[in-house]
């Protein structure tokens, strides 16, 4: 039998790759050992100087004017929301196909999250579903850089310009990515960015909010950091002595240690050798599986020069004797192990109990019906790469109507 005939292992074949392949990894090297192996031999866990070099890098690396660091993506973006003034009361426009924070940080604020349809072609939320959406109440859009691609943000820039609204992009995915020439972390009122050991660089948890304003550089500062301030010019009395502080707003311990910052210091030194890479991978899955006739691969916006956390594949049901439950479980058993991102948020039990229903958003809702995650990490092989398009050509030969 030849090879592009091959039997699916589901269906008693011999796997494509003896050992898994996971959807995503991080990738360290002796800079990054190193990194962290001097902060720990120095006089600062946290709190230190690594926080601030760290700030003033990712400011070089998106061209943001401000940088706050913070524990992780999903503090970036409460905080983020905590700096636009979110409160009980108002609305945050936001996307269903995301991680359940890019709408749980309009929750914590006291907010309710309304659901904007995607566009069925980038994945992306819809400009003119955001502006369907915006009423009265409505005080901010969260804008998710889905896999890495931008969002539309000229568009979403109009809407929110004209409506006066807050637009946050949750780049948690595409740092490394440019729109129209310019980094994401600098073109949002303010960009959250999450640096978990899936995404592009990591510092094992972490995250950091990028703005050009400094009210909201000041108020970002303060709500994650207990809203304490040393700064003589915010405090209401004079300072007792050198050691005295204020707290002046509720905020939170949302504070990134600097064994973390000297990690991503040494991460951020690689982000173009890692973009380059993904691009790479990405360009071989697009050049293959735009030719299987079964599956569709996600269009970017030409705008978007996008650096792609992940990799995300569409199958077409109506071509195929089997569904995605089926397709994950055929490249699960050829040793390809991937994901979905994601359900769409408002399917979860909690945001049901919050009398969300399904129904919101049509396009999400089927697109969550055909999607899984493929691999796409910086370490994949050229061989893995040809593991993972030889696995998907073979179920869809396999299985086609």
């Amino acid at each position: 039998m030849e090879k592009k005939d091959a039997i699916p292992a589901i269906a008693g074949g011999k796997p494509v790759r003896d050992t898994k392949i996971f959807y995503g990894h991080q990738y360290l090297d002796e800079a990054d050992y190193k990194a962290v192996l001097d902060v720990l031999k120095s006089d600062y866990l946290t709190c230190g100087p690594k926080i601030g070099e760290l700030e003033e890098k990712l400011c070089h690396v998106t061209g943001a004017k401000h940088a706050v660091s913070v524990s992780n993506g999903t503090a970036a973006l409460h905080v983020a929301c905590l700096a636009a003034g979110v409160g009980p009361g108002d609305e945050v426009i936001t996307t269903p196909i995301t991680f359940a924070a890019s709408a749980n940080c309009a929750l914590y604020c006291g907010a309710r999250p309304v659901f904007a349809d995607i566009d069925e072609n980038t994945y992306n939320i819809d400009p003119e579903q955001v502006r369907a959406h915006v009423t009265e109440k409505t005080k901010a859009v969260v804008a998710v850089d889905y896999t890495g691609q931008s969002t539309n943000l000229k568009e979403l820039r109009k809407i929110c310009d004209e409506y006066g609204l807050v637009l946050i992009t949750d780049g948690a995915h595409s740092i490394g990515t440019t729109y129209d020439g310019k980094p994401t972390g600098s073109i949002a009122d303010m960009t959250t960015f999450s640096f978990h050991p899936v995404k592009t660089v990591t510092s094992g948890e972490g995250g950091a909010v990028m703005t050009d304003s400094d009210e909201y550089y000041q108020r970002l500062a303060l709500f994650g950091k207990h809203g304490i301030t040393r700064d003589p010019a915010l405090m209401s009395k004079e300072p007792d002595g050198p050691w005295y502080y204020e707290q002046i707003e509720l905020g939170y311990n949302y504070r990134m240690t600097d064994i973390q910052a000297a990690l991503l210091i040494s991460q951020l030194d690689k982000l173009d050798m890692f973009r380059a890479r993904r691009k790479e991978i990405v360009r071989r899955y697009d050049e293959a599986f735009s030719q299987i006739p079964q599956i569709r691969v996600q269009q970017e916006l030409p705008e978007s020069d996008t650096t792609r956390h992940l990799y995300i594949l569409r199958i077409r049901p109506e071509m195929l004797k089997i569904d995605r439950k089926g397709m994950f479980e055929a490249l699960a058993a050829e040793n390809i192990c991937c994901n979905v991102h994601y359900i769409p948020v408002y399917y979860f039990p909690y945001y049901q109990k919050l009398g969300y229903r399904k129904g919101l958003c049509p396009k999400a809702e089927k697109l969550y019906e055909e999607i899984l995650s493929l691999p796409l990490y910086y370490a994949m092989s050229d061989q893995d790469v040809e593991d993972v398009i030889e696995a998907v050509r073979r179920i869809c030969a396999y299985y086609a109507k």
